[in-house]
């Protein structure tokens, strides 16, 4: 499979009802990154994708992730078909299933629904949110590769011998910027991470990575530290490091709310320059 070229870090915006995220994603490419990308979470409607396409120039736009269960295939397929005319080799299906009982047999599914579309969406311009390594292999075997949420540089190394050297790895790393230790924690325990463990696939995971049920149940600083990317700039630009370092292709910044990614990234930008190149 062809990797996606993402360049070496983009950023998450979060959707604004003023619709200033759109202005955001020009600024965030004349400010460097090289892709912007909409949480899944925000994405209620796909129309929002295509707006990024059009206030951006040369950047790929991505969604991580768009739901299955939330959108049709077919609606995806149309969007892709269109996108794909106005803003040729940019717009990137970000698929992604909850993590529930057979969620992997109705994502492939969805996948051959959308390879029998007319134009189909071809695997090589779609990435999958995947953690375990079943997965990882549905994503190195039926898309161009893998976005994991809430990993360390230690996961990274491991997700890339699963993908092997052909598959695209994008890491999407939740960021505070706050050099505050204790205020930083604090602002991603809750609601980010309280929330997210709570889901049966990232607290797997958690264990999965070395993580213990008493650092799941009390969101320790152990945790916190190996999840998010807190600090100063060059902490969070030294965090972006380690995990090219390890094996991805890509790291997507988020903000974890604290205090807006477009601020993030203005704060980041000439540090994640130097990281990067």
């Amino acid at each position: 499979m062809t990797k996606i070229d993402f360049g070496p870090v983009g950023v998450a915006l979060n959707v604004s009802d003023d619709d200033s995220y759109v202005a955001e994603a020009a600024e965030l490419e004349t400010l460097g990154y090289s892709s912007v990308w909409l949480p899944g979470g925000e994405l209620d409607s796909l129309e929002r994708l295509a707006d990024l396409l059009a206030a951006t120039r040369t950047v790929p736009v991505a969604p991580a992730i768009i739901p299955p269960d939330v959108y049709a295939d077919d609606a995806v397929a149309a969007v892709y078909a269109r996108l794909e005319r106005t803003h040729p080799g940019r717009f990137i299906v970000g698929l992604g299933s909850p993590h529930r009982p057979r969620q992997l047999r109705a994502l492939n599914d969805y996948l051959d629904r959308l390879d029998a579309a007319d134009p189909p969406v071809p695997a090589e311009r779609r990435i999958l949110a995947a953690l375990g390594p079943r997965n990882l292999e549905l994503a190195r075997d039926r898309a161009a590769g893998a976005v994991p949420l809430l990993v360390t540089p230690g996961y990274t190394a491991w997700a890339r011998e699963i993908l092997g050297a052909e598959s695209t790895l994008v890491v999407y790393q939740l960021a505070v910027a706050d050099t505050d230790p204790h205020r930083a924690r604090r602002t991603a325990r809750e609601p980010t991470l309280r929330g997210l463990l709570g889901v049966g696939g990232y607290a797997d995971n958690a264990r999965r990575m070395g993580f213990s049920d008493q650092d799941i149940a009390e969101l320790s600083d152990r945790l916190v530290d190996g999840l998010i990317g807190w600090g100063d700039e060059t902490a969070i630009a030294g965090r972006v490091q380690d995990h090219l370092n390890s094996g991805a292709d890509h790291v997507v910044l988020g903000d974890d709310d604290q205090p807006g990614a477009i601020e993030v990234a203005r704060q980041l930008a000439p540090r994640l320059a130097k990281t990067a190149g």
